[in-house]
């Protein structure tokens, strides 16, 4: 049992090495789409990710549109702070892909529009947080995920 966690132009290589090391932990294979904000052999992403980065299934993209392609049949599920459903309630399937945008703006806006029946977000309940960092709100979805599915 697998989950997919999709990195839409990750900015920040910490996050990016940290959610590595989440994916390898969690069974789950890691989707990256450039451009990144960072170079794929940055060491900040590599002291992230510790000495796990080499187990790592990754699987790397030109740009969103070659992601989309390579996916077209794929069950996804994409994570923002202007979701109207919670994340609790995604209906978590075995290979589902978990899509998260950058670090600085989300998702883009057309993706938020084209899949808002799909548009999950974590709740915050504080008016003073706008979003959560990267990699904590990836753990909290994909644990949440794998309750769910196993």
């Amino acid at each position: 049992m697998a989950l997919n966690i999709v990195l839409i132009e990750p900015e920040i290589p910490n996050n990016t090495g940290n959610i590595g090391r989440l994916a390898l932990a969690s069974g789950s294979i890691l989707h990256l789409v450039k451009p990144f904000g960072f170079k794929i052999d940055d060491t900040r992403l590599k002291r992230a990710g510790l000495d796990y980065w080499q187990h790592l299934q990754v699987v790397y993209y030109e740009n969103i549109n070659h992601f989309f392609e390579q996916n077209k049949d794929a069950n996804m599920v994409f994570l923002s702070s202007h979701g109207s459903q919670n994340h609790w309630d995604i209906p978590f399937k075995d290979n589902m892909f978990l899509v998260f945008g950058k670090e600085s703006v989300g998702l883009s806006k057309s993706i938020i529009t084209a899949n808002s029946n799909k548009l999950y977000k974590i709740p915050l309940y504080s008016q003073h947080v706008r979003s959560l960092n990267l990699a904590n709100a990836v753990s909290i979805v994909i644990y949440e995920g794998l309750k769910h599915i196993n």
